[in-house]
């Protein structure tokens, strides 16, 4: 296949930079034919080959289908003379309808029996694929009259033929002994090269093992292929884990450590959690490779998830490892062998259980909307029921069944069972009661708000305060086995869900139509081949419509040149060049070719001459009427890309439209721009799709009419200088690749100047071309120059160097085959062309041409901007398609809201109508904590929104000029945020008053504002990040890091008083969270008046026989114990008091002490939401590169 030298290259796709488009197609064959199977379906495999390529490709499935006895069947696209001759028997589909099976020698013959005729030269296989086309098919006189019209009329024409009866006496074939034997002789071949551990119907061949071993082998190197992700993902366990340890360092061994260590443990499972829903986004980047390996039976799905499951494995230990060793020694947990291998086991354990459980998420659902919905959920569901939030006896009874199905719940009761068994936990500060100066006998003190201390003790156990949590030390190691129990059901999920998967390929079909457009618009189905091909002449085509729309085209008057274009870039063996010294020209009225074998470099030299590479040395002049490209250039040309690279989510027209309002120029009036929208639907034939939706290659356009669309799109811009068309027919049939070239041969007689690279041409469509320039491997230039008549010039040009071509072959076929291919004559054709004097006289041509046109005034006007439009008119339009796209985009907003409305119902509930007493504001210091939640799951949905639409942008808008990539991002921005207020209001109605939060109306409208500008904060994150990461993985990595650390310093983990000072003076004041919960806090409970259960008091007797609690109190009353509410003043025994009077006690512990705090936290809210928003610009500014320019 020729791509020996690619192997250490990436396969890459249309936005990751791997080997070319036909080197790609040769990857895919090669895996096929890797599959040794005895039938091979070939569905348009040499879509993307050049000629020689493709016919080589062809003759060895001819010699491996003789050799081997194989079946074949093969669909083509463009087939030439020479691949057609390869085949035994020919199949013609037309309409659904089997218009031809036989022989391939007898088909040409039926066909021109029944009137057809085929021309000289023409490919056989666009003959019988056109007999049905009435603007391709001729006719021989005679047959005027009485030739069959429709694809029915051949139908009935072949069914009372020869043919037809020979091809139904062979349809008898297996009934036969000899076919009989034969079956029987491959079942015990079969039997026989199949492994003995597999069932006799397994379609698998090897064992079990070795599916195993392969697949890890191949998860690695996937790994190894995307270092970027890999390395964030260590860097950032260790970067988060410093950052923690350092939060919640040395924390002390009594009642003030008990929230800290709480909180570090907590921390260790949530973040290795937040690190596991990246898996959902991996599940689908995957699948459709995974789903194909699946039917081609490489391996079984099982093997598949234990593969991951075995490259997991090392991957996780260093990371848990790392986050371990640097959190539990940082934060002074227990100092003991056994207790920090039991806490590393457990920490392991639950990093598997979880990665295995939003692993079978993302197996088990079809869309990436239905599972990040779930997963965003599922994080906050297990979250609040880890037993952190809510400890367990103050979850309410409707879904405490919850904490018995986390997985986080059993690692988290685990981890603390081995933190505090064994120890004493004496009382200290706040919670000792009374303290301070004149309170030092213990005897008359007691423990406050510490779980499970008993009257009037000032210490505790650590059993005593895991029985006040409903834990015991007993059931670490079987909390452990229960952990190991879920991973495993959950990789039996994944692997049954996996299972399931399907190609996705076989789904395409059907044209999407906009509600608001469905009236407008005919209910049409299709499947890939449905082409623009017409049955019976568009109305465009009559002679005053044709002139007419001829006439509105633009006209081109500029030359362009290039000269001595050599374009190296760098590579880890050095500088590689992959174009040397290329030259020629483009005139008004000139329809190029640019041909040469897959990775010849034909794409990257048309990158080259449109300015559109953005790294590498690019040397030589490039010039537009023999003057330097001017700063519009890269608008005034129109760039066709090869990849068909559209927003789904728009109409073709709103396509149309939108590319002409944008690059049109700025004093062309509105009505003028859409007006030639019309002529160009009139000139590409596209009235019948006109308002159905893009779609995707799986559901909406075909490959053909995504292709006239993308030409459109180019048209409309009315480029001024060219027209640059990548691989215009590549994917397409005979007819629609002759439609396509029918469209630029009539832009071209307009005046326009077009530059075409072209894979396979028919000679039908080579000799449409007026000049070609033939690039070999390396870039070289091979030939430049003028067809000719028939094709006279280049064939007398290779005739002449002893390569003569034969009358009958396709002359574009003997080009690649003489340059690349089996007729190279052992030649170095670049060398022939410099030493020749055609050569010789392009060189003198193109000076004069320059020189020519360097003379005369310019053919085009610049007009000195970068942008046909100004910034705000980009704007207006590109937050008018970006909201349109969002309204359509019904799954996103959809599972958005579902996200907002679930958590909020689940929030409330879980928090049911909270109390006044000292346990019930940790519980709303907690509901409100637990909004924050909201974020992950929604940033996991609309980064890959982002991402996908930042691809479309930069693959094409961006290099046309388009728009400039503020207003992308402002497009992007504005779109969200009417849904974003929706969410907080869907949130706020479903969650603020079933916490029981107060009703006043101006506390809850304050709840409502922040929440509001919330919303837009983690937003602005996570599109920032989104902005900046290469792609959904590497976002999904990140944003555990930015979400964990702003958790962490906001204040709950570890209250104000307890962060370390290196922290408390600028990570906890430039962190957005702080001043969330800050103002949520202050609005919902300030006022509130506190009540102390009967278990929350403290209870002491007074030192003297007659001293009251108020005289022995008094003191510390008046001090330390200012907040604190002594219930029985005048008693002399059995004083009780409750550390709080009022929520703003409370609330002055963590760093809230007056009530404007909370609009000034409100303010500051507002203002994270302005700067996270900022830094979504900033990132964006920062990622976009200038384009390379000759020097």
């Amino acid at each position: 296949m020729g791509i020996s030298h690619t192997k250490d290259t990436k396969v890459g796709n249309e936005f990751v930079r791997g080997v070319s488009g036909g080197e790609r197609k040769r990857v895919s064959i090669i895996e096929t034919l890797a599959t040794r199977a005895s039938v091979f379906c070939w569905d348009n495999s040499t879509r993307g080959l050049d000629a020689s390529t493709a016919l080589e490709y062809t003759k060895a499935i001819r010699a491996i289908t003789d050799i081997f006895g194989l079946a074949s069947i093969i669909t083509l696209y463009q087939a030439g003379n020479g691949i057609y001759s390869q085949f035994d028997k020919v199949l013609v589909l037309d309409e659904g309808k089997q218009i031809y099976y036989g022989p391939r020698k007898e088909a040409k013959p039926f066909m021109e029996s029944l009137g057809f005729i085929c021309a000289d030269g023409a490919n056989v296989a666009d003959f019988l694929t056109g007999v049905t086309v009435p603007s391709e098919r001729m006719i021989k006189p005679e047959f005027e009259k009485s030739f069959p019209r429709t694809a029915e009329d051949i139908k009935q024409c072949y069914a009372k033929s020869s043919i037809k009866t020979s091809m139904e006496s062979e349809f008898n074939y297996p009934t036969t002994d000899e076919a009989k034997t034969n079956t029987e002789d491959f079942r015990i071949s079969v039997s026989h090269e199949k492994h003995k551990s597999l069932p006799k119907k397994s379609p698998l061949t090897i064992s079990f093992t070795t599916q195993v071993r392969a697949a890890v082998i191949r998860q690695y190197q996937i790994l190894w292929g995307d270092k970027a992700s890999f390395i964030i993902k260590q860097v950032a366990t260790i970067m988060q884990a410093l950052i923690a340890g350092s939060l919640f360092y040395n924390a002390p061994n009594n009642s003030a450590g008990l929230f800290s260590k709480s909180g570090a443990l907590f921390f260790a499972l949530l973040y290795n959690s937040l690190l596991a829903m990246s898996e959902v986004t991996e599940s689908f980047s995957g699948r459709p490779v995974l789903a194909k390996h699946k039917s081609f039976a490489l391996y079984h799905p099982a093997a598949f998830c234990i593969a991951q499951i075995t490259a997991d494995i090392p991957v996780l230990l260093c990371q848990v490892s790392a986050f371990s060793i640097i959190l539990y020694f940082m934060v002074g947990l227990k100092m003991d062998a056994a207790a920090f291998f039991t806490f590393w086991v457990i920490v392991f354990a639950t990093a598997m259980a979880m990665t295995a459980l939003f692993r079978s998420v993302g197996a088990a659902f079809t869309t990436f909307d239905g599972a990040s919905k779930v997963s965003g959920f599922l994080i906050a569901a297990l979250i609040m029921y880890t037993g952190y939030m809510i400890q367990k006896p103050q979850m309410h009874p409707w879904f405490v069944w919850i904490y018995w199905i986390d997985p986080l719940a059993y690692g988290f009761s685990a981890i603390l069972a081995n933190e505090f068994k064994n120890t004493i936990i004496p009382c200290v500060g706040i919670n000792l009661i009374p303290n301070g100066p004149g309170y030092a006998d213990a005897a008359f003190q007691a423990c406050s708000g510490v779980g499970g201390a008993t009257a009037g003790a000032t210490s505790l156990t650590g059993e005593q305060y895991l029985a006040s949590l409903s834990y015991s030390a007993d059931d670490i190691w079987r909390n452990f086995g229960i952990l190991w129990a879920w991973w495993v059901l959950f990789v039996a999920i994944t692997i049954i869900a996996t299972n399931g998967w399907k190609s996705q390929s076989g789904n395409s079909g059907f044209l999407l139509i906009p509600r608001e457009k469905a009236k407008q618009t005919k209910h049409l189905t299709q499947d890939e081949e449905t082409q623009a091909v017409r049955k019976v002449d568009p109305p465009t085509s009559s002679g005053s419509s044709e002139t007419r729309v001829e006439e509105e085209l633009i006209r081109n008057t500029s030359v362009f040149t290039w000269k001595n274009i050599t374009y190296t870039v760098k590579t880890p063996s050095g500088d590689r060049v992959l174009l040397d010294n290329v030259q020629g020209w483009v005139k008004p009225g000139m329809l190029g070719a640019l041909m040469g074998s897959s990775g010849a470099g034909k794409t990257t030299l048309l990158d080259v001459l449109a300015q559109r590479k953005t790294d590498g040395t690019i040397r030589g002049s490039i010039l537009v009427d023999g003057r330097p490209l001017s700063v519009s250039f890269q608008r005034s040309a129109g760039y066709c890309e090869q990849l068909d690279v559209h927003e789904p989510l728009t109409t073709v027209r709103e396509a149309l439209e939108f590319s002409a309002l944008l690059r049109q120029p700025r004093t062309t009036p509105r009505e003028k721009k859409l007006q030639y929208v019309d002529t160009i639907i009139d000139l590409l034939e596209m009235h019948d799709i006109e308002n159905t939706l893009i779609g995707t290659t799986s559901a909406g356009l075909s490959v053909e009419q995504r292709k006239r669309l993308t030409i459109g799109v180019e048209l409309v811009s009315k480029p001024s200088i060219l027209i640059f068309l990548d691989e215009p027919t590549s994917g397409l049939d005979g007819q629609a690749a002759f439609n396509i070239v029918r469209f630029l041969r009539k832009l071209a007689d307009v005046g326009q100047a077009v530059l075409v690279t072209i894979h396979q041409p028919s000679a039908q469509l080579f000799l449409q071309f007026d000049s070609l320039l033939l690039l070999a491997k390396g870039g070289k230039t091979v030939y430049f120059g003028d067809i000719g008549e028939n094709a006279s010039t280049i064939k007398e040009y290779f005739a002449r160097y002893d390569a003569p071509c034969p009358p009958d072959a396709n002359p574009a076929e003997h080009m690649i085959d003489v340059v690349s291919g089996s007729l190279s004559l052992g030649k170095d054709w670049n060398q022939v062309w410099l030493d020749s004097p055609e050569h010789e006289h392009t060189v003198k041509e193109l000076d004069h041409i320059i020189a020519d046109a360097a003379a005369k005034e310019p053919g085009t006007k610049e007009d000195g901007f970068e942008f046909a439009m100004p910034l705000w008119d980009q704007i207006k339009l590109v937050c008018a398609r970006a909201n349109l796209s969002m309204w359509r985009n019904t799954d996103y907003v959809n599972n958005k809201m579902a996200l907002h409305i679930g958590s909020a119902l689940f929030n409330g509930f879980s928090f049911w109508q909270i109390g006044n007493s000292v346990g019930d504001l940790q519980l709303r210091l907690f509901t409100v904590f637990n909004f924050i939640f909201v974020a992950p799951g929604v940033i996991a949905q609309l980064q890959p929104l982002f991402l996908d639409r930042r691809d479309i942008y930069e693959t094409r808008e961006k290099k046309s000029k388009m728009y400039s990539w503020i207003a992308f991002v402002t497009g992007l921005i504005v779109s969200e945020l009417p849904y974003l207020v929706v969410c907080a209001v869907l949130y706020f109605v479903c969650w603020y008053y079933t916490v029981g939060f107060p009703n006043d109306s101006g506390k809850a409208a304050s709840v409502l504002f922040v929440m509001v500008m919330y919303e837009f904060v983690y937003t602005g994150i996570g599109q920032f990040v989104a902005a900046y990461a290469p792609n959904a993985v590497f976002a999904a990595l990140v944003n555990p890091l930015i979400i964990g650390t702003l958790v962490s310093f906001c204040g709950v983990l570890v209250p104000y008083a307890q962060i370390q000072p290196f922290w408390r003076y600028w990570m906890y004041y430039l962190n957005p969270f702080n001043y969330l919960m800050g103002s949520l806090l202050v609005f919902t409970t300030y006022s509130e008046p506190v009540r102390c259960k009967e278990r929350e008091f403290a209870i002491f007797d007074t030192p003297g026989a007659n001293q009251t609690c108020g005289e022995y109190l008094q003191g510390y009353m008046q001090g330390m114990g200012a907040m604190s509410n002594l219930t029985n003043p005048d008693a002399t025994s059995g004083c009780k008091v409750c550390v709080y009077r009022t929520g703003a006690d409370y609330l002055a512990t963590i760093n809230l002490p007056k009530y404007y705090y909370g609009w000034r936290d409100a303010a500051i809210v507002a203002l994270f939401a302005v700067s996270s928003y900022a830094m979504v610009y900033l990132l964006m500014k920062l990622r976009t590169k200038a384009t390379k320019t000759a020097s």
